[in-house]
């Protein structure tokens, strides 16, 4: 799939489910919020980039920390809810900008603290976002980056990719602890903590935000019936479909 294909995919995707993201709990809530808001906290005059911020729980916290916050993401209809969830909470302070991942369209280093939550898996190409990443940033700078995150043994790893990618069709990749690493390192980002956790995910809701289709929903449960015992026990899969996936949050920054 082209780049431009797979933008189209993503914007379509996830434009008509933007209320949806907005009142899942999944997003709404969460241990990863509590810690990037205890980590913003910090820096309180930071001017701040969500990249991806989807229905803009990430950028929400940030606002609270922060000094400014630009909330990106592909989707206008996503950037609409953002500004109307922003102006009914009072958040003046967070303005929207439309566009790619790959192609900021923003000065070099203008922000203190780009932040990403719940959407590098979606990016056509991670390498370049973080190349672009590090471009934005001032110097010293700070990254945070959290995803779900691949377990890196390569019989979970094709188990997960498979039904996140039956699921949602612009699904790209989750990526392991130790390709993240190399990733930040690759844009010459400077890795200072991982933190990884635990996400239960309710298999209806799960579906149901994404509208998946009932043909590949049962594709889904198909696949997870049949999954071997150690994938079973790995992700604690449920009889009705529900699973647990892990998560990462990674920090970087760009040399002073």
């Amino acid at each position: 799939m082209t780049t431009h294909s797979h933008h189209d995919n993503v914007e379509k995707q996830f434009g008509s489910q933007a209320n949806a993201y907005l009142t899942s709990a999944v997003h709404a809530t969460g241990r990863d919020l509590q810690r990037l808001a205890e980590r913003l906290s910090a820096f309180p005059h930071a001017s701040v980039l969500d990249m991806g911020c989807g229905a803009g729980h990430a950028s929400f916290i940030a606002a609270q920390n922060v000094k400014q916050v630009v909330a990106y993401d592909l989707s206008s209809q996503m950037l609409d809810v953002v500004a109307q969830a922003a102006k009914e909470k009072g958040l003046a302070n967070i303005t929207t900008r439309q566009g790619y991942a790959e192609s900021l369209p923003f000065e070099d280093a203008v922000f203190d603290v780009v932040i990403s939550r719940y959407s590098a898996h979606h990016w056509h190409d991670v390498g370049r976002a973080l190349r672009e990443v590090n471009r934005v940033l001032k110097p010293g700078g700070v990254l945070i980056i959290m995803d779900v995150m691949s377990p890196g043994h390569p019989v979970r790893d094709i188990w997960l990719q498979t039904v996140e990618a039956l699921r949602d069709t612009s699904h790209v990749r989750n990526y392991s602890s130790g390709e993240w690493l190399a990733l930040m390192n690759d844009a010459n980002l400077i890795v200072d903590s991982l933190i990884t956790d635990r996400l239960p995910l309710e298999f209806s809701s799960w579906v149901t935000r994404m509208r998946t289709p009932a043909e590949l929903v049962d594709a889904i449960r198909l696949y997870q019936v049949s999954a071997s015992a150690e994938v079973k026990a790995y992700f604690a899969l449920q009889d009705e479909g529900s699973f647990t996936s892990d998560t990462i949050m990674a920090e970087a920054h760009k040399a002073a």
